[in-house]
């Protein structure tokens, strides 16, 4: 697909600095707006690929492994597409240009051995010596390591104590389940009863992993080790406790361990109704179906057939091409159709496409569906509120998200629909859950009410990052914005609260931190855009400080990128490969600070337009062929899990050059 080069202008430039022609900008609005239509299902949503790594497609060949299940043509697939994103030094990372990730790359390791690789394969011998390198197997998270465990590479004695024990804790405990955040809730519930039940399949030895043990299996220590610099310390004593419950596993007292099986087995039975699964997201899909299988559940009864369902449609099937020789078959980690819908309605209805258009309406009217009218697990902490908001993906009944809801609610704002009584209600009903949902310290989390006790990062068994869902800029700065389009002010104290609230949270540079987009630059677009929207003066000093920021990460080429790399080290924020979206999101960030002059500006726009397709698009990818990878900007676990959405890189340059362009009407 050719580039289409944008011209700039010949006239005098405008406050003494190179524009883009308004009309390339116009036209590259138009062009945009008719791919986004384009992309329209014929149901009124849209629905964006979500890309991840390749854990996905190494945890899919496990659970068929283990559970002698799958197509093994499409097994075969699967591990083709793992095998094309190795790097050359052996190992597997979690984005595209990342360091190599220990419980990835023992992952993938294990999983091309059950495919038939073998261990002599010069890319399994160099992924071994990066491996034995970094520590070997006993580096593995938690959850690698269970998994281990039910193929025999593991011991269960070994890895943190998951008991479902857990589930019974009354609402009023300290250490109750929800307590800790809801993807972590509906990954462990399930992971307990695998815990408690220790599946086991032998394969034979020569697919198993003892190479990548240092020294060999038999001579490795694969208990945690105790922290030696601060023995008075939460994580001793989280691991002392955690001894003691692999001793009482050992001699098997456990008198409540029935009574807490079967609350397991129906808190998670409950949450498989309404929903796409399990959470709707990969990790606790997958767990559902190894622990209904563990519960005596038979491969036809409707609840496992129900479960396997879901979990396959997350699947995509890409045939050979010319620059793909091979078919190969990836896993995606979820859905996003509310999300890709809101945004979507939202960048049109902002390029000038009629608030009564059909398809703005059918649209509309899909979201209205998707309403939700059950309370989840969220009610425990608001108990006394009507249920509201929106969900990520097609069916998640049990989940809404403050964030999913706030965009959802700026999209129906761009639609006159005919149903204008209903539509209105129900976006009441959403405000007021979004209120409800507020936190103490005046921000929002995404799925529960403050969520915030840092005790749960020190147990043993989470070390996958994410234990908790704490109050978070981004989501607040988009609430902000939400609700001075619904006609709310400074004036309203919860306003207020959440304004200093993110004030508190700006970081010494002036930006922000971005929980679920990468990173920095998408935090302090999203906090300019709700600060903007809200009311607070461009002149303020924290506006200005963060605009200056933008203006300084921006790269040589004009536009900006951010690397999945500034969760791990702070001092790279906001320097990475130039993308659209993250483009789109400092041009955004500079004209909510009310920066219309400046030259980083006009620069990241002739950015945008030089690199907008014929067709409309973006491309957002790195390598081609089999090489090709997608540059991950939207941000799962920090540290741990990565996304790629297709659609980020469509729908937020037509925002960005939209709002440019109404700019420069402004100061025209």
């Amino acid at each position: 697909m050719k580039l289409k080069q944008a011209k700039t202008s010949t006239v005098a430039p405008r406050f003494g600095r190179i524009d883009a022609d308004i009309a390339d900008v116009e036209a590259a609005i138009r062009r945009s707006r008719d791919f986004l239509l384009s992309k329209q299902h014929s149901e009124g949503y849209w629905c964006g690929e979500l890309e991840a790594d390749s854990m996905l497609e190494a945890d899919y060949i496990f659970v068929h492994t283990l559970l002698e299940s799958g197509d093994p043509q499409r097994l075969q697939r699967a591990c083709t597409e793992m095998m094309r994103y190795q790097n050359e030094d052996g190992s597997w990372s979690l984005f595209p240009g990342g360091p190599g990730n220990i419980s990835l790359s023992v992952k993938c390791y294990f999983s091309a051995k059950l495919m038939g690789i073998s261990a002599d394969d010069p890319r399994l011998a160099n992924c071994r010596e990066w491996v034995l390198a970094h520590g070997g197997v006993v580096e593995c998270n938690t959850f690698t390591k269970m998994y281990l465990c039910a193929l025999g590479q593991y011991d269960y004695d070994a890895v943190p104590a998951i008991p479902p024990e857990i589930v019974l804790f009354p609402n009023w405990f300290y250490f109750n389940i929800y307590e800790i955040s809801s993807w972590s809730r509906s990954i462990l519930v399930p992971l307990a009863i695998i815990y408690a039940k220790k599946p086991f399949k032998k394969i034979p030895q020569e697919h198993s992993i003892d190479e990548l043990f240092v020294g060999g299996r038999s001579n490795a220590t694969l208990r945690l080790r105790m922290d030696r610099k601060s023995i008075v310390s939460w994580r001793n004593f989280f691991l002392i406790v955690d001894r003691i419950m692999h001793w009482v596993e050992a001699i098997h007292i456990r008198p409540l361990r029935a009574l807490a099986l079967k609350k397991a087995e129906k808190w998670m039975l409950e949450r498989l109704e309404m929903t796409d699964g399990l959470g709707a997201i990969y990790p606790a899909m997958l767990n559902a179906i190894i622990a209904l299988r563990c519960l005596g559940y038979s491969e036809d009864d409707p609840q496992v057939i129900r479960a396997r369902d879901e979990f396959e449609k997350l699947g995509i099937e890409q045939p050979a091409t010319a620059d793909m020789p091979k078919a190969t078959f990836r896993m995606q980690p979820a859905v996003s159709p509310v999300w890709d819908t809101a945004q979507a309605i939202y960048a049109l209805g902002e390029a000038g496409v009629p608030r009564d258009d059909p398809r703005m309406i059918k649209a509309a009217d899909w979201m209205l569906s998707k309403e939700v009218r059950h309370k989840g697990d969220w009610s425990v902490k608001v108990p006394n509120t009507e249920p509201g908001g929106w969900y990520f993906e097609y069916n998640n009944e049990f989940y809404p998200d403050t964030d999913d809801t706030a965009q959802v609610l700026l999209a129906l704002n761009k639609v006159d629909n005919p149903r204008e009584r209903y539509q209105h209600q129900v976006t009441q009903r959403a405000i007021a859950w979004e209120f409800a949902m507020q936190c103490r310290n005046g921000g929002w989390g995404s799925f529960d009410k403050d969520n915030t006790k840092m005790i749960f990062q020190y147990i043993p068994f989470a070390d996958h990052n994410a234990m908790l869902d704490p109050p978070t800029v981004d989501i607040t700065g988009r609430i902000l914005e939400m609700l001075a389009t619904y006609g709310y002010t400074r004036e309203d104290k919860r306003v207020q609260k959440a304004i200093k609230f993110i004030f508190s949270e700006q970081e010494p540079d002036g930006s922000w931190f971005g929980r679920w987009g990468v990173n920095y630059i998408y935090g302090t677009f999203l906090v300019l855009r709700g600060l903007e929207a809200i009311g607070v003066d461009h002149l303020e000093p924290q506006v200005q400080q963060a605009a200056e920021w933008i203006r300084m990460v921006q790269n040589p080429d004009g536009g900006w990128g951010e690397s999945c790399a500034s969760y791990d080290d702070p001092d790279t924020r906001g320097t990475g490969q130039s993308t659209p979206s993250q483009t789109a999101w400092a041009l955004l960030a500079l004209l909510a600070a009310g920066d219309d002059r400046s030259d980083s500006l006009a620069k990241g726009i002739r950015w945008l337009l030089a690199r907008q397709r014929e067709d409309g698009s973006w491309d957002e990818s790195i390598g081609s062929g089999a090489a090709r990878q997608a540059l991950y900007t939207g941000t799962g676990f920090p540290r741990v899990f990565y996304l790629a959405y297709d659609m980020y890189r469509n729908y937020f340059p037509l925002l960005a050059m939209t709002s440019y362009k109404r700019a420069m009407d402004r100061a025209a």
